[in-house]
C-alpha cells in the first residue's frame, strides 16, 4: 500500500529537477499525476523540448498513470485547464504542489522591471493562480492537500535575487494565510524550502560530482507526506531539506522587548537599544550549507 493510493495529484514545474523527482515518488506511492511543464529554459525565455512527456513515460513505465499538461501558471485561466485536467482525466483532485518556477538574477540596482514582474509572475501569482482554482473543487470535496515551494532565498535573503527572494517570501506568507482559511474545510496547506543539484544550482561544483546528499530526488519523500492523509495534523507549516536532513523552520516572532511607562523618545532608544535588542540581532543571508537549497529546482513558466 502506498501512502497516496487512489489519489489524483498536479505538479507543476515537473519536467526536470526536484518537481520530476516528486511526480515519481507520488506515482510509485499510488497516486495517478498531472505533470504540468511548459518546457522553458531556466529564464523562463525560450523553450527547451519537451520535457512534461519524458516524466509523464517515465510515470508509465512504473506502473502509474499520467497525463501532461503545458499550461503556463502565470496564466490565471491557464491555471485553470491545468487544475481541470486532472478532473477530466481522474476524475478527482486531492493534491497540488506548486514546483513551477524561474530565475533571473540581478543585483537591485541592475534588475529591470521585465525580470522582477517575469519572476513574481511565475511564482507567486502563479502559485496564487493554481491554488485558487483547486481550492474551489478541494473545498466542495472536504478533503486536500496543497504543498508550496518556497526557498532559503526568502526566508534568509540571498545576494542578486530580490524578485526570487520576494515571491518566495509571499509565499510563505500565502501558505499561512490559507492553512487558516483552509483548514476548516480539511484542506491542508504546507510549504517546503527543498535543495539538491539541479540545473539551477549546477555550476556551484565547477565540473567536480556533487556529494550524494544533494540528490534532488531526497525532497520527494517529505513532500509525498504532506500530501497524504498522515499528514492531516500539518497545517501551516514551512519545512526544509539540508543534506539527507528534513528540516523545520519558525516564523518570525517577537523574542524580546524593550519597555517603558507611556513610550519611548528616539534618544532613549538610541541609548538603550544595543543592550536589550541589539543582542538578538539575526545574521542576514543564507549560511553556507544552504546554498544549493536557496534556488528554486525548475524551470517552469514565463
Amino acid at each position: 500500500m502506498g501512502l497516496l493510493d487512489g489519489r489524483a495529484a498536479v505538479v507543476t514545474g515537473s519536467g526536470r529537477g526536484i518537481g520530476r523527482e516528486i511526480a515519481l515518488c507520488f506515482a510509485r506511492e499510488g497516486a495517478s499525476v498531472v505533470v504540468n511543464d511548459v518546457g522553458a529554459s531556466l529564464d523562463g525565455r525560450r523553450g527547451e523540448g519537451d520535457a512534461a512527456s519524458q516524466t509523464a513515460s517515465d510515470i508509465e513505465a512504473l506502473g502509474g498513470k499520467a497525463v501532461t499538461s503545458y499550461e503556463s501558471v502565470a496564466d490565471f485561466d491557464g491555471a485553470g485547464r491545468i487544475i481541470a485536467s486532472a478532473l477530466d482525466s481522474f476524475g478527482r483532485l486531492d493534491i497540488l504542489v506548486n514546483n513551477a518556477g524561474i530565475v533571473r538574477d540581478r543585483t537591485l540596482l541592475k534588475m529591470p522591471e521585465e525580470d522582477y514582474d517575469a519572476v513574481v509572475a511565475v511564482h507567486q501569482k502563479g502559485t496564487f493562480n493554481c491554488t485558487q482554482h483547486a481550492a474551489r473543487y478541494m473545498r466542495e470535496a472536504g478533503y486536500g492537500r496543497i504543498v508550496n515551494m518556497t526557498s532559503s532565498a526568502g526566508l534568509r535573503g540571498n545576494f542578486g535575487q530580490s524578485n526570487y527572494a520576494a515571491a518566495k517570501a509571499a509565499i510563505m506568507g500565502m501558505t499561512f494565510v490559507w492553512a487558516i482559511e483552509l483548514g476548516r474545510y480539511g484542506v491542508t496547506v504546507n510549504a517546503v524550502a527543498p535543495a539538491g543539484l539541479t540545473r539551477m544550482t549546477e555550476g556551484l561544483f565547477a565540473g567536480d560530482s556533487p556529494p550524494p546528499d544533494e540528490d534532488p530526488a531526497l525532497n520527494a519523500p517529505l513532500v509525498a507526506y504532506l500530501a497524504s492523509e498522515q499528514a492531516s495534523g500539518v497545517n501551516g507549516q514551512v519545512l526544509g531539506r539540508t543534506g539527507y536532513a528534513f528540516t523545520i523552520f519558525q516564523t518570525p516572532r517577537q523574542i524580546a522587548s524593550m519597555w517603558r511607562e507611556g513610550g519611548w523618545t528616539a534618544r532613549e532608544v538610541a541609548e538603550h537599544f544595543d543592550e536589550v535588542l541589539g543582542q538578538y540581532l539575526q545574521p542576514v543571508g543564507m549560511p553556507a550549507h544552504a546554498l544549493l537549497g536557496g534556488a528554486q529546482s525548475q524551470a517552469g513558466s514565463s
